[in-house]
């Protein structure tokens, strides 16, 4: 069986918690972190602009590309300690919800977390990211919530009936 947990700051431990619970010891894991090119290539943009091209040593984009490496490898290797069983970690760079689809591709399932308003249940507790996550992934998916859920008092209430004319 093929895991393949996104991680991403701020949710990580739900999704490693999960792959540790639900996931088969004899499992490949994968851990999946995505970094977004786009400060960086913005501040590629900015300086070669603004400030010109004499000095590429202090454009701040390459720093930033650095610091963005440094933190992705980071985060998964907290990920790996956490889930303390042999695991690949995979950094990818990119639009983070094509890059999951894309790297989920062929897995056996794949784990995420909420990524929208986790105070309520519904539909405004995915993201766009994490929408679109659900919507294409090619695998079954585990969706999990970073905190414990919410109380089923926050659903959101149902729509009105529709109006038939019988009922006049």
């Amino acid at each position: 069986m093929t895991v393949i947990a996104w991680i991403v700051e701020g949710t990580w431990p739900a999704c490693v918690d999960a792959v540790a619970a639900h996931a088969p010891e004899n499992a490949d894991i994968t851990l999946l972190h995505v970094a977004d090119p786009g400060a960086p290539g913005a501040a590629h943009g900015a300086f070669a602009g603004l400030l010109g091209r004499a000095h590429p040593g202090r454009d701040p984009g390459t720093a930033m590309e650095h610091q963005a490496t440094a933190a992705g490898e980071r985060l998964l290797t907290a990920a790996a300690e956490r889930l303390g069983r042999p695991c690949t970690r995979r950094e990818r760079s990119g639009r983070a919800e094509r890059e999951v689809v894309a790297a989920a591709e062929g897995a056996d399932l794949l784990v995420l977390a909420r990524d929208g308003d986790r105070t309520r249940l519904g539909p405004h507790s995915l993201g766009p990211a994490g929408r679109f996550v659900v919507d294409h992934a090619p695998c079954p998916v585990l969706l999990v919530w970073p905190e414990p859920a919410p109380g089923t008092a926050t659903l959101p209430p149902p729509p009105p009936l529709p109006h038939r004319p019988q009922d006049r």
